[in-house]
């Protein structure tokens, strides 16, 4: 199994915009640069699906499988002979939130979606917990 994890610690964001910045799956392609679009229908919550078409790549189905409102997600992306799952937990600390997001890849054949999908990923952590806080705190 492959895992990669980015934390970041921030104070004078809310935790609630937060939570409604990343729930807001429809939207994530004003705040995220790397994607075309994610789209979901119905409810953000366990057992829901949505498509998300990263800009160059293939559009992927990805499931949620875990939500604790304000505190974590969780989502599981199915590839042939691998499975990608991404972490997404929100730790407050007195006036200080913590955001960490984790990807791991585990199965036969990740070491082939490693390559080709999961580095890119994380690579993009930085990044997307940087805007994620930006849009939070112009919502």
């Amino acid at each position: 199994m492959w895992i990669k994890t980015y934390s970041k610690k921030v104070t004078g964001v809310n935790i609630n915009k937060i939570w409604s910045v990343w729930t807001d799956v429809n939207n994530w392609h004003t705040w995220q640069d790397d994607i075309d679009y994610a789209k979901i229908e119905g409810v953000f919550e366990v057992g829901n699906t949505f498509l998300l078409k990263p800009k160059g790549g293939p559009k992927v189905k990805i499931e949620i499988i875990r939500v604790e409102e304000t505190v974590n997600f969780t989502d599981l992306t199915k590839f042939p002979l691998a499975k990608m799952i991404g972490s997404h937990d929100f730790i407050i600390d007195g006036n200080e939130l913590e955001i960490r997001t984790t990807m791991s890849i585990k199965g036969p054949l990740s070491f082939l979606w490693r390559k080709i999908v999961a580095e890119g990923v994380a690579n993009g952590m930085e990044e997307q917990t940087n805007k994620l806080i930006e849009r939070a705190r112009n919502v």
